[in-house]
């Protein structure tokens, strides 16, 4: 009389990449993150390139990984991959001290996160011809 364990079925069209401790806050990664999810690959890459901002280099190498799991270890076609989550969580936060006036320090604290990026392959839906109810 125990728990009925569940099946854990990951869908075998994800591919996943994670990169931990890049060194930024999950408040800088997260608009990077959400201008980047449903769009493909090469798209997402080019955008990235021209991205001003310091951590997109970071982001374009996990998908870059990303898309090179799904080349070599599952087969599948670069040309029909596209983001399908991108996410990023906390991580650990070195704290190092600023001398202030009057022999007292202020902290400065420097976070880490952990980004991952899921890809999937892009299926074609086919159009039935029935009813229109």
């Amino acid at each position: 009389m125990g728990k009925k364990k569940k099946d854990s079925k990951v869908d075998s069209k994800l591919v996943r990449s994670i990169n931990k401790n890049v060194r930024s806050s999950t408040r800088k990664l997260k608009p990077i993150l959400k201008s980047i999810v449903g769009k493909k690959v090469d798209i997402a890459i080019k955008n990235l390139s021209f991205s001003e901002k310091r951590i997109s280099k970071d982001v374009k190498k996990t998908i870059s990984s990303a898309v090179a799991n799904a080349e070599n270890n599952y087969q599948y076609d670069i040309d029909k991959l596209f983001i399908k989550e991108a996410y990023c969580g906390k991580q650990i936060i070195m704290k190092r001290f600023r001398p202030r006036a009057k022999g007292r320090a202020a902290a400065i604290k420097k976070p880490y996160s952990n980004l991952t990026i899921i890809l999937s392959e892009i299926k074609k839906i086919e159009e039935k011809h029935g009813t229109k109810s």
